[in-house]
């Protein structure tokens, strides 16, 4: 019993990350394309009824001049937080702290860049 527990608990610590970049792309599927597109590219369905053009999360030169703290703030707070579109919600209602923080990985999967300073 002792090692069908210990091997439970095993899989678990290993499948969790990857149960959280399921869950990050579920949630920006659920929640993100309509703005910034299927493949992130900023083409949603509503871009053409938009006063500003959503964020393409594939452009590696953009992403990587925002920090990964200015991505957290500006799915929990919105665009204003960064002094950016209205049209960007808060999330924070929506998505807890963890979620977000895997969303944040999901937009540099999204964009294969990190933050560059």
């Amino acid at each position: 019993m002792r090692q069908l527990i210990t091997a439970l608990l095993t899989l678990s610590v290993l499948s969790a990350p990857a149960l959280a970049a399921d869950t990050a792309k579920d949630n920006y599927n659920a929640y993100c394309v309509q703005c910034h597109g299927m493949q992130g590219n900023g083409m949603g369905l509503n871009v053409r009824d938009m006063s500003v053009q959503p964020r393409d999360h594939t452009d590696a030169k953009a992403m990587s001049g925002r920090t990964d703290d200015e991505l957290f703030k500006v799915i929990k707070e919105g665009g204003l937080s960064i002094s950016k579109s209205v049209l960007m919600p808060a999330w924070n209602d929506v998505f807890s702290d963890q979620e977000i923080t895997n969303l944040v990985v999901h937009l540099r999967e999204l964009c294969q860049c990190k933050y560059g300073k």
